[in-house]
């Protein structure tokens, strides 16, 4: 590889690192070359997957500000998450369950370091969107909890009121 080619692998595969939200390395010995289309098809456009070199990697990362070194070893491809990166760890543990060739090696999550089992912790999380509805129907129950508290308030004033009224009534027509 030429060095020219060299030096934009690495403004690359560094623009890829800053522009994703999760990266997440992996090592692909003894995967096909229709397993690895399989592999990119079920991560879907949340991510890419590539195969990567080594040195350039460990220089990009550095550049990116990205701490992936200690992953960087043997065969490696990674998969740049820009879209959820539950949905994307779930995709390689659900691929690397049916491939045992695929193993996840580690990766980063908004800058932060993240283990082969943090990664995998990570693919046990529920996705955004169920994790964000389940938020909103908790929200929803608390709104209709104080709505009926404030419905409550005045009705119960006004049964009172209407209480202390016929007391009066009932002792002033006693007199």
């Amino acid at each position: 590889m030429a060095t020219s080619d060299k030096v934009a692998a690495v403004e690359e595969i560094t623009q890829k690192l800053r522009d994703s939200n999760a990266a997440v390395v992996t090592s692909y010995t003894g995967l096909s070359v229709a397993q690895l289309k399989q592999l990119r098809r079920s991560l879907g456009e949340n991510a890419q997957y590539r195969v990567v070199k080594n040195t350039l990697t460990k220089i990009a990362a550095k550049e990116a500000g990205v701490e992936l070194d200690e992953h960087l070893k043997g065969s490696t491809a990674v998969a740049f998450v820009t879209g959820d990166p539950v949905e994307a760890a779930k995709g390689l543990r659900d691929f690397a369950k049916e491939n045992p060739a695929l193993v996840i090696k580690g990766g980063v999550l908004d800058g932060k370091a993240l283990s082969a089992d943090e990664i995998k912790k990570l693919a046990d999380l529920e996705s955004r969107e169920v994790l964000l509805s389940k938020l909103a129907g908790a929200m929803k129950g608390k709104q209709s909890q104080a709505a009926a508290l404030f419905q409550a308030l005045p009705s119960k004033f006004v049964r009172t009121a209407e209480a202390l009224r016929a007391k009066k009534a009932e002792q002033g027509g006693a007199e």
